[in-house]
């Protein structure tokens, strides 16, 4: 057996025990200060990263570092509360190793949410955006020895994002009164933020939201057949000026997303109810 998937099988096996061996249907990855959905999750079973073999430490600000087990939206959902990135120095096999063990646990849906950075001019802080497609500047993560058991060496992406999951999002956000917008996620490496000629150049070629994660969950969740639906809080308007007016840091991101929390969460449940 393939050493990686022995690693996935056994993180699994150690996370069926502390469920019970109740399976979940939905995974959910929460973004930086977005851990509070796992707030709303029922009957919580709480699963420290560090207590299951071969997963890393989240060390981004606002990622504490737990998959939280229980149901939401009357289903079983296990969320995790905090990423692995590729800017903290790990290899692309650690940044998704929880998509595949969820994917072993038998997970079908993958809901992923992160807080971005507005490149569309018409976005604003707090606003809540439908991610549609993306463009990577990251490492694919199926490079190397591919994973048959997982799915084909050669990945179609036409729709990455589930548009029947897009649809149901838009019905729930119009029946809660809550306005949605959608964009294209670029993502980069990171942890430098963009220049000002990134911005503007990235924009150019169709970049809606700029972040540094979430598509490498993508491309691995696609990779294992599930179903993704993904989700951005804009947490900031991008600079496009060499001036100082729009410096930013971590802690304002996570501040930013805090507020739009609620809102997500509110959201997140409903779509999950309405699968």
């Amino acid at each position: 057996m393939d050493s990686r998937l022995r690693t996935y099988k056994l993180a699994a096996d150690y996370i069926l025990k502390q469920t019970g061996g109740k399976v979940p249907l939905i995974g959910i990855i929460l973004g930086s200060g977005l851990g509070r959905l796992a707030d709303r999750i029922e009957d919580p079973i709480v699963i420290p990263y560090k207590n299951i073999l071969g997963f890393p430490v989240s060390t981004a600000i606002g990622h504490k570092g737990n998959l939280i087990f229980g149901t939401l939206g009357g289903k079983y959902v296990i969320a995790m509360q905090g990423r692995f990135h590729y800017y903290e120095g790990y290899p692309m096999e650690l940044v998704t190793i929880g998509v595949r063990t969820l994917a072993v646990l038998g997970v079908k849906f993958l809901f992923v949410s992160n807080a971005a950075g507005g490149c569309n001019p018409d976005f604003r802080v707090g606003d809540l955006v439908i991610i549609r497609d993306h463009i990577s500047l990251f490492p694919n993560p199926l490079i190397g020895p591919n994973l048959d058991e997982f799915g084909p060496r050669f990945l179609d992406m036409t729709c990455a994002y589930d548009l029947e999951l897009q649809k149901i999002a838009e019905d729930c956000a119009a029946q809660m009164g809550i306005t949605l917008k959608k964009g294209v996620y670029f993502g980069s490496t990171g942890p430098t933020y963009e220049t000002p000629a990134e911005v503007r150049f990235y924009r150019t070629i169709g970049a809606d939201l700029l972040g540094m994660s979430t598509i490498p969950e993508v491309i691995v969740a696609r990779h294992c057949g599930m179903r993704v639906f993904g989700m951005s809080v804009v947490t900031n308007a991008t600079n496009v000026d060499n001036e100082s007016k729009e410096f930013h840091d971590g802690g304002e991101v996570v501040q930013q997303a805090d507020a739009a929390a609620t809102r997500m969460t509110e959201l997140f449940s409903k779509i999950i109810a309405a699968l």
